[in-house]
C-alpha cells in the first residue's frame, strides 16, 4: 500500500499481529469474560491503532481524519439502522407486524415454517435488493411467528439470513452487488450470473437441511393449543385483517422500483403511525413517539409483551454506537496499511485456483473482522486479491463471485460488523447464537472451496470461448 504521506513507514507483521491479537483479545474478554459492552472494547481499540499510526510516523491530525474519512464511508448504514427502527416501533402499533404474525400462524403449517421463511425472504429479498430491509420487515414477521411457534429463534434467524442474503446476492438492485461488481470491474449482470453456479445449489441444500429440521422439529416440540391461544390474544390486542397488510406491500414494492432505502423505510415508519391512528385507535401524539421510543403494551401475557414490545430509534443507538466506532476502526487499519500487510502474507501460498478461493475468503472475512463493515470488505478484498487472479489468469468474474461469498456471505457472522450489529439489534438474539444456522452462507463458502479445488465453473481471460471451463495450468 502506498503511503498516504511522506515520513510515514508501512508497518510490519510483527506490528500488525500485535495490535489485532490485542484487539481480539479485548473484544472476547470484554463480551464472554466481564460482561462489558463490545463498545468499549471498540473504543479502547482505536487507540491501539492510534499508537501503532503514531509509531509508523502519522500525525494525530491524519490520523482523526483516517477515522472520520472510515466513518463516512458507512454512514448510509447508520441511517437505515434508524429508520429501520422506526419502521419496527410503528408497524408493531400500526397492527402490521401483528397481522402478518396472525396470517403467518394461521396459513404456515409449522413442520414447513423454516422453509416457507428461506423462500419468503428469499423472494423479498430478490425483489427489493436489500438483505437489511428484508430483515427488518419479512424478517422480523417471520421471526415473531417462528417464536409463537416455539420454534428456537437462533434457527429462525438463521433462515431468515440465509433467504435475505440469497436475494440480495443475485438482485440487480443490491447496492452491494453493485459495489462488488464496480470494484472487481465485471458487469454486474455477468456477476449475478457467475454467483448463479454458488448461490443455487447453495440454496437448494440449505432449503433441503431447513425442511429436514422442520419436520423432525415439529412433530416433536409445536404446542398447536399455544399457536391458537397466541393468535386469539393478537385478534384481542390489535384489529387484524388484510388492510394491515398494504404498508408492508407499499415499501416492498418501493424498494422494488430500486427507490433509495433510507427515505422509502422512513415513509413505511410514516405509514406505521397512520395506521396505528387510523385502525389501532392510539393517540396519535403516541403513535408517532412509537418511531423514537419503541411499542410499548402490557397484555399480561410475558410472551405477548415479550415479543411485542420491541422497536424504536432509541433500541437501536447502542448498535449505531458500535458500527460508528467499527467503521472508525476498520478505517485507521485500511489507512495505515495493516490490512494490506495480512493479505499480502497470503501471496506465497496461492498456486493454484484452490488456495485462490480459500485467501480470497479469507480475505473477506478478515476484513469483516478488522475493517467491522461488510463494505469495507467488498472494497478491499478486489483491491488486495486482483493481482493473484491476473497471475493465474483467472477471470474477473470468478474474483468479484469469491468476494461476494467471502464478504457478503460471512459479515453476519462477526458480532462486531455492521451486519452482525444489525441483526443482533433486530432480533435480540447473541451473533454466537445464529452463526450456526446459516446454512446457505456455509454451504456456498463450502461450494466455491470445492470448485477452486476442482476447478469447476472457473473461468480464464486466454479462453478462447467465453465461459468455457479450462484445466488449471
Amino acid at each position: 500500500m502506498k503511503n498516504a504521506k511522506e515520513g510515514t513507514r508501512k508497518p510490519n507483521s510483527f506490528e500488525v499481529i500485535i495490535v489485532l491479537i490485542l484487539f481480539l483479545a479485548i473484544a472476547f474478554s470484554f463480551t464472554g469474560v466481564f460482561d462489558l459492552p463490545i463498545q468499549l472494547a471498540l473504543f479502547i481499540a482505536l487507540f491501539l491503532v492510534i499508537l501503532l499510526g503514531l509509531r509508523l510516523g502519522y500525525s494525530y491530525r491524519d490520523l482523526q481524519d483516517a477515522l472520520k474519512g472510515g466513518i463516512s464511508s458507512g454512514l448510509e448504514a447508520v441511517l437505515i439502522l434508524i429508520a429501520v427502527g422506526a419502521l419496527i416501533g410503528t408497524w408493531i402499533a400500526g397492527g402490521i407486524v401483528p397481522s402478518i404474525i396472525y396470517y403467518g400462524l394461521e396459513f404456515i403449517h409449522p413442520s414447513i415454517f423454516l422453509l416457507a421463511t428461506v423462500l419468503l425472504c428469499s423472494i423479498t429479498s430478490l425483489a427489493t435488493g436489500t438483505s437489511w430491509g428484508t430483515a427488518g420487515t419479512a424478517g422480523i414477521a417471520m421471526v415473531g411467528v417462528g417464536e409463537a411457534m416455539g420454534i428456537p429463534l437462533p434457527m429462525v434467524v438463521g433462515a431468515v439470513l440465509s433467504g435475505a442474503y440469497f436475494g440480495d446476492k443475485l438482485s440487480p438492485l443490491s447496492d452491494s452487488t453493485i459495489l462488488t461488481a464496480s470494484m472487481a470491474k465485471v458487469d454486474v449482470i455477468e456477476h449475478i450470473r457467475s454467483l448463479l453456479y454458488v448461490s443455487i445449489p447453495a440454496l437448494v441444500i440449505s432449503g433441503a437441511a431447513f425442511t429436514i429440521v422442520g419436520f423432525t422439529y415439529a412433530s416433536d416440540n409445536i404446542n398447536l393449543n399455544r399457536i391458537e391461544s397466541i393468535m386469539v390474544s393478537m385478534n384481542d390486542t390489535f384489529s387484524i385483517h388484510w388492510g394491515m397488510l398494504i404498508p408492508a406491500i407499499i415499501v416492498i414494492t418501493l424498494l422494488a422500483m430500486k427507490k433509495p432505502a433510507v427515505p422509502t423505510i422512513a415513509f413505511g415508519a410514516l405509514l406505521g403511525v397512520v395506521w396505528a391512528g387510523l385502525f389501532q385507535g392510539t393517540d396519535w401524539v403516541a403513535a408517532l413517539n412509537t418511531a423514537y421510543e419503541g411499542f410499548s403494551v402490557q397484555t399480561g401475557d410475558a410472551f405477548m409483551d415479550e415479543l411485542l414490545n420491541r422497536g424504536g430509534i432509541v433500541g437501536m443507538l447502542g448498535s449505531i454506537v458500535v458500527i460508528l466506532l467499527g467503521l472508525g476502526f476498520g478505517g485507521l487499519l485500511n489507512y495505515i496499511g495493516a490490512l494490506q500487510v495480512i493479505v499480502d502474507s497470503f501471496s506465497k501460498f496461492i498456486k493454484n485456483t484452490g488456495r485462490l478461493s480459500v485467501s480470497t475468503i479469507a480475505t473477506g472475512f478478515l476484513s469483516n473482522v478488522f475493517g467491522c463493515a461488510m463494505y469495507v470488505s467488498l472494497i478491499l478484498t478486489p483491491k488486495i486479491m486482483e493481482k493473484n487472479y491476473e497471475r493465474l489468469k483467472v477471470d474477473r468474474r470468478i474474483l468479484s463471485r469469491n468476494t461476494e461469498v467471502g464478504g457478503t456471505l460471512t459479515s453476519g457472522m462477526v458480532p462486531w460488523s455492521d451486519n452482525g450489529i444489525f441483526m443482533v439489534a433486530l432480533f435480540g438474539v447473541p451473533t454466537l447464537q445464529y452463526v450456526p444456522y446459516m446454512w446457505l452462507s456455509f454451504a456456498a463458502i463450502i461450494l466455491v472451496i470445492i470448485y477452486g479445488y476442482m476447478n469447476k465453473f472457473i473461468w480464464y481471460v486466454d479462453d478462447p470461448e467465453e465461459g468455457k471451463e479450462m484445466k488449471t495450468v
